[in-house]
């Protein structure tokens, strides 16, 4: 089933950031934990085939991206914070791959709600190639948003459903790793 969310379906007070960056089990784990962050649902964006499903996605005849869809409060997080958070934890200039996921499913990608998420996606990419943090330059698509598919239900919420299954345990998990170690004071509180 197709989703998209435009600015008359965006509960009040919110905004959506749609980011691809290697497998959206990663990411999806990752901004569950970020302050500020009310909702992630995981999906595929950018192709040309409507209602595409995992298997077309992984076979990469459909041009999507797996992303994950953020909704926020940017009184509580702004989309320059959690492009920062995006970049800390993923590769962005490997074209179309994240360590051993490869294909065009796999990009790093922006998808802009905005003209200021457009210009907010360029100042932070320009000011990490200028640092030069990386020894090759950012590959990331900076991309209007299109249509979101939500994926499957089994690919929501998957790392806190399967913490011990294998993926999770050697390419989640390190991940939220780093965004915990490295973002400590904008971790969500738990009771």
């Amino acid at each position: 089933m197709a989703i998209m969310q435009t600015a008359s379906t965006v509960p009040a007070g919110r905004e959506i950031a749609t980011l691809g960056g290697g497998c959206f089990w990663c990411l999806e784990a990752v901004f569950d934990g970020l302050r500020g962050v009310a909702a992630v649902e995981s999906g595929y964006m950018g192709g040309h085939k409507a209602n595409p499903t995992y298997e077309e996605v992984c076979g990469g005849g459909t041009g999507h991206a797996e992303v994950v869809q953020v909704t926020f409060d940017p009184q509580a997080v702004s989309f320059k914070e959690i492009l920062e958070v995006f970049f800390v934890i993923h590769d962005p200039t490997t074209p179309n791959r994240q360590g051993n996921d490869v294909g065009t499913q796999y990009r790093s990608a922006i998808f802009y709600h905005s003209p200021q998420q457009k210009a907010a996606a360029e100042q932070v990419i320009a000011n990490l190639n200028a640092a030069k943090l990386w020894n090759d330059p950012i590959v990331t698509e900076i991309m209007p948003t299109a249509t979101f598919y939500v994926a499957e239900g089994y690919h929501q919420e998957y790392f806190e459903r399967n913490p011990y299954q294998p993926y999770c345990q050697f390419v989640v998990a390190p991940k939220v790793q780093k965004f915990c170690k490295n973002f400590l004071a904008k971790l969500k509180k738990t009771d």
